[in-house]
């Protein structure tokens, strides 16, 4: 007998489409008619709200339930916490620029990574600080402000430079042990986080060495670097942020910590009014509304997606297609493994929750086709972490889209890790999972 819900499930998932035709196509209406700030002409809080009215209406429950199930869905602990942090990081940023924390850290960047490398050598920063914390977005609210001041002292395009940031944070997100993204994929798996490292780090450093040889490529000649002065001491709060990220403190302490100390350095070395701190505080978690607001509003419509099946569908879908295909082959149900984590991620927004959602389902294809446990997790944390890189309305995008104040979508074509990790896990799964 069908599942009702099953049946109905593929209607749960038009609301995303919904969202996602007007946000993007009225971005790219507007900027076809060489309209500034296309994609702001639809704020996509606004482009959202259609969707999830589409949701409610779609729910077979009773008005007061579907409510209930979308508040839910926005209180979830991980919208929550993104939203924090986007708090937190604006805030930080505030703080910093106003003392004159930015300058100095992108002076003293300027100077100590070699002009030619000054990209490549970014992007390695933020993979090293990425993979020490184990969390993308803790990475790119620790390292934006210092990206989008060598973007300034450069000229170097603000997308590029937050798609280099992006792409570094997305290779720690991915790889590290300590990582949200690491431990469900383990979970759901049955095995070893040390083995699905290993399994990580053959894509992985295959992918991270031709990105750095792009970022080569697009790095600015030397003699296109200015020669940069600033106060040495501004830039200590950026220096203990990263020593205590790499030292795997809390994102919320290292933040702290970084709107703290960036006070009392502007207080001592910039004559900085410390009484005005408030202010400046509130300032940074204006310039988050955006993201914040969208975030809540995109928790609560996946809630109510999943809620009607759509999730179920979608799982549901892929399984049956990879078993139709070839019930035992192992290129088959690793390729249906790698689209179920996208398309899972592509819906939710949120590579820890796209693996927890589709990790039962990926397990089950992997005991069928005998693949390896680590090889399951591996895929599952892969290609949910490169969708995550990749849609403008992921946590990850929209805070770097606020903190440049560029579009989302800008950055989207620069995400140069995600587009090779992509092509190099695809050969991957037809080649070596067919492989005794």
């Amino acid at each position: 007998m069908s599942n009702p819900t099953l049946s109905r499930g593929k209607y749960a998932l038009l609301p995303l489409v919904v969202f996602l035709a007007l946000f993007l196509g009225a971005g790219f209406y507007y900027q076809s008619q060489q309209v500034d700030y296309a994609f702001y002409q639809l704020p996509a809080p606004v482009a959202v709200l259609p969707a999830i009215l589409l949701a409610v209406w779609l729910s077979r429950e009773s008005l007061n339930h579907t409510i209930e199930g979308f508040v839910r869905g926005v209180g979830h602990p991980n919208i929550i916490t993104m939203c924090l942090i986007y708090l937190m990081a604006g805030a930080f940023s505030s703080v910093a620029s106003i003392t004159g924390g930015v300058d100095a850290t992108v002076a003293l960047g300027l100077s100590v990574i070699p002009a030619q490398l000054l990209l490549p050598g970014l992007f390695i920063l933020g993979a090293f600080v990425s993979t020490a914390m184990g969390t993308s977005m803790g990475t790119l609210a620790a390292m934006a402000p210092i990206g989008l001041g060598m973007a300034g002292a450069t000229g170097i395009e603000p997308a590029l430079m937050a798609g280099v940031l992006m792409s570094g944070a997305i290779f720690g997100d991915n790889l590290s042990i300590i990582s949200d993204t690491t431990i469900a994929a383990t979970r759901t798996q049955g095995c070893q986080m040390r083995d699905k490292f290993l399994e990580n780090l053959r894509l992985a450093l295959p992918a991270a060495i031709v990105t750095l040889a792009i970022l080569i490529f697009f790095t600015p000649v030397a003699d296109a670097l200015p020669e940069s002065e600033g106060n040495a001491w501004l830039a200590i709060p950026y220096l203990l942020i990263l020593i205590l990220a790499v030292a795997g403190l809390n994102v919320f302490a290292v933040l702290t910590v970084g709107i703290i100390s960036s006070a009392l350095m502007g207080l001592w070395q910039a004559d900085y009014d410390i009484s005005g701190i408030g202010q400046d505080i509130y300032t940074g978690f204006g310039q988050m509304q955006e993201i914040f607001i969208l975030s809540l509003l995109i928790g609560g419509l996946s809630e109510l997606m999943r809620r009607q099946g759509g999730l179920e569908y979608l799982v549901g879908r892929i399984t049956a297609l990879a078993q139709k295909l070839s019930p035992d082959d192992k290129a088959s149900h690793g390729f249906a493994i790698a689209l179920l984590s996208s398309l899972t991620n592509l819906c939710v927004a949120n590579n820890t929750v796209s693996i927890i959602v589709a990790g039962e389902a990926a397990r089950q294809l992997a005991s069928h086709a005998d693949i390896e446990p680590k090889r399951s997790a591996s895929l599952l944390d892969i290609f949910s972490c490169i969708v995550q890189g990749l849609i403008p309305y992921g946590a990850q995008a929209l805070l770097l889209g606020a903190s440049f104040a560029i579009s989302p979508v800008a950055l989207i074509p620069y995400v140069f890790y995600c587009y090779v990790l992509a092509v190099v896990a695809t050969v991957f799964v037809g080649w070596k999972l067919v492989r005794p």
